[in-house]
């Protein structure tokens, strides 16, 4: 298990010498999960929300999967819909869907392996997952500044550059950059080998040469100094010498975003969203696009075709009547009084 799910999993709920009961059937499908290599980032995510639904039944004195009926996960999802986080906003429309597909799963696998005689989330209505938008997309210019944060004359801060050149350049994930190597770094062919991304498929995503240069000034002049162990494989590694992990990916471009003064929500992702989107608006094929994030699915890419304004703008422009030069209903200037 991985140290993400150990947490999830280091108390026992409910009774856990009961071989019908929520916990030994939790533990009994994530081995399952396991067995047959599903990810690690999934399995942790199932655990998580079939933990959060059986400490919610046992709360209401249902002690075994099999006491659990459609009208109860009924009750179940109406208690997602009205919960309030710490900060008083409601859980997305995702994160409920996600709360509720999960469980849905967990019964699946009781059903098929004789556990349970039928499944009674398989009829569950989940919420529809509106088609958002990224909340923010950053103009070349703000990128500049945004890069032009960490001090490249500080070891850190030439480890810093390089990430942020890398997340701009390629639009890896958080969690695929922090499993970087050394050795997935090809700058002949001026790629990134993606061992094991999301879905647990490996690919292969086109880098700059830019970021190739940050990167080689970072190994050459930053990472021996980070290094402590001579066998450490990964490429970006923290004051201690080891990997980075998401979460502090996330501080470290949150921080360089603010302090750039770009009043723009985001971390990490913004670079991801921001690369598709430009390069979308400059003429790249949707399908590369998909290629290089990594989508199993062409429609989630598609997103980008709806934030890429650039073009839209230029039609508007030159096809709307009230955008023609000769309009006599624009405003006068004071060069044309």
């Amino acid at each position: 298990m991985s140290s993400n799910l150990n947490t999830v999993l280091a108390t026992p709920f409910g009774d856990d010498s009961d071989p019908r009961g929520f916990w030994l059937l939790l533990l009994e499908h994530v081995e399952h999960l396991q067995v047959r290599n599903f990810a690690a980032d999934t399995i942790r995510i199932r655990a998580n929300y079939v933990r959060a639904f059986a400490l919610w039944c046992l709360e209401r004195d249902l002690t075994q999967p099999a006491n659990v009926t459609k009208p109860i996960l009924e009750s179940y999802q109406r208690y997602l819909y009205r919960y309030r986080k710490e900060n008083d906003q409601p859980l997305s429309w995702r994160s409920q869907n996600l709360h509720l597909a999960q469980v849905n799963q967990f019964f699946r696998y009781l059903v098929k392996y004789n556990h349970l005689p039928f499944n009674p989330a398989s009829e569950l209505e989940l919420p529809k997952q509106p088609k958002s938008l990224p909340k923010a997309i950053l103009s070349p210019d703000e990128v500049e500044r945004i890069l032009a944060e960490p001090d490249a004359t500080t070891t850190l801060g030439l480890r810093d550059r390089a990430i942020l050149e890398v997340f701009y350049s390629s639009g890896i994930r958080r969690a695929e950059l922090c499993r970087l190597r050394l050795e997935h770094i090809d700058v002949d062919r001026q790629t990134i080998f993606i061992k094991d991304g999301k879905g647990q498929k490996d690919r292969y995503v086109p880098v700059g040469l830019r970021a190739l240069l940050w990167i080689a000034r970072y190994v050459e002049n930053a990472r021996d100094k980070l290094l402590l162990d001579q066998k450490e494989p990964t490429l970006f590694l923290t004051r201690d010498g080891k990997p980075l992990n998401p979460d502090s990916l996330t501080e470290y471009a949150r921080k360089y975003i603010q302090s750039s003064g770009i009043e723009k929500s985001g971390a990490c992702h913004i670079f991801r969203h921001t690369m598709a989107t430009l390069m979308h608006e400059n003429g790249a094929d949707i399908r590369y696009i998909q290629a290089i994030l990594g989508h199993e699915r062409l429609e989630t890419t598609q997103i980008y075709t709806r934030t890429s304004l650039r073009k839209l703008l230029e039609v508007h422009g030159q096809t709307h009547p009230a955008e023609r030069p000769d309009d006599d209903s624009a405003p006068e200037t004071e060069s044309n009084q």
